[in-house]
């Protein structure tokens, strides 16, 4: 059962490693493409529309998931600490996103 848990968890840390270094080549190829920093934040900027768009779709996603998670979960477990404990969860969410949205905004001043 130890050995499984420490293999889950390297899997998830492998994971998020690849997710990583995804990102660090695609800014690096981004910046090799566009000229330089100047011209790749000037194409992020130029495209942040589309970034938005993308986002706002991955958040409807998850939250689609999440809703769908949520039924079978209360279904299964309708006690109301489950609900307590679930609730939690989506203000946390729901906190999470909006820092990270606004956190753009709140820097620029």
């Amino acid at each position: 059962m130890k050995g499984l848990r420490l293999r889950h968890a390297g899997l998830v840390l492998l994971g998020a490693l690849l997710v990583l270094l995804a990102a660090v080549a695609a800014n690096l190829i981004g910046i090799h493409l566009a000229g330089g920093i100047d011209g790749w934040q000037a194409w992020l900027t130029v495209h942040s529309t589309h970034f938005l768009a993308w986002r706002l779709m991955l958040y409807a996603g998850t939250a689609w998931g999440w809703l769908w998670m949520r039924r079978r979960v209360l279904a299964r477990e309708p006690d109301a600490g489950t609900r307590r404990r679930l609730l939690r969860a989506d203000l946390a969410a729901v906190v999470a996103v909006a820092a990270l949205e606004l956190s753009p905004h709140l820097q620029a001043g």
